[in-house]
């Protein structure tokens, strides 16, 4: 018997249901601690953030969802190893941890979390999503600002203005003494 090759759309399938069955054994406990399963983050052809670097918990989600919202963990928090992230140059790294400054953990790991949907896979993904843009952000070098000055004419006309304020406040104490 020939054993056959697994397809591209296949593979992936095949990653997605292994994620979903980790996900569902992770929600039948609550606040778990797991490393997601073969699946890393490509933000561009060269920057790459490695499954290892990834470490995902699931827990209850507050807001509605009826009597699930007290049986299923499908709030996601996953935390990123900002070191492990491979591809990246200086100035992006030190751009992404200036940006990430306010969303570290004690441990020096970005925290992302997702509670947007009621289904844990969904959120994994938003989760995700959420990571590769933030990523992407930082790669994006900024445009050096160019102080400008005022022109003459704007200038002249804010000091009209100025001159003419203080002319009718003076005016106004004077009709307060008659």
């Amino acid at each position: 018997m020939m054993r056959r090759v697994p397809t591209e759309t296949q593979a992936i399938c095949c990653a997605r249901r292994a994620v979903d069955v980790r996900c569902r054994a992770t929600a039948t406990m609550n606040a778990r601690t797991t490393s997601v399963p073969g699946i890393a983050i490509v933000v561009t052809d060269d920057v790459l953030i490695p499954e290892i670097a990834l470490t995902m918990t699931a827990t209850r989600a507050s807001g509605p969802g009826g009597q699930n919202v007290n049986k299923v963990a499908s709030k996601v928090d996953v935390r990123v190893d900002l070191a492990a992230i491979m591809g990246l140059d200086e100035d992006a790294r030190a751009r992404l941890v200036a940006k990430a400054k306010p969303r570290l953990d004690a441990d020096g790991k970005l925290r992302v979390t997702s509670q947007k949907t009621r289904d844990q896979a969904k959120n994994i993904a938003d989760a995700y999503d959420k990571i590769g843009a933030f990523v992407a952000a930082c790669l994006v070098c900024p445009k050096p600002r160019r102080p400008t000055r005022p022109t003459k004419g704007s200038v002249e006309r804010r000091l009209g203005e100025k001159r003419q304020t203080g002319l009718r406040k003076k005016q106004r104490t004077g009709r307060a003494d008659d």
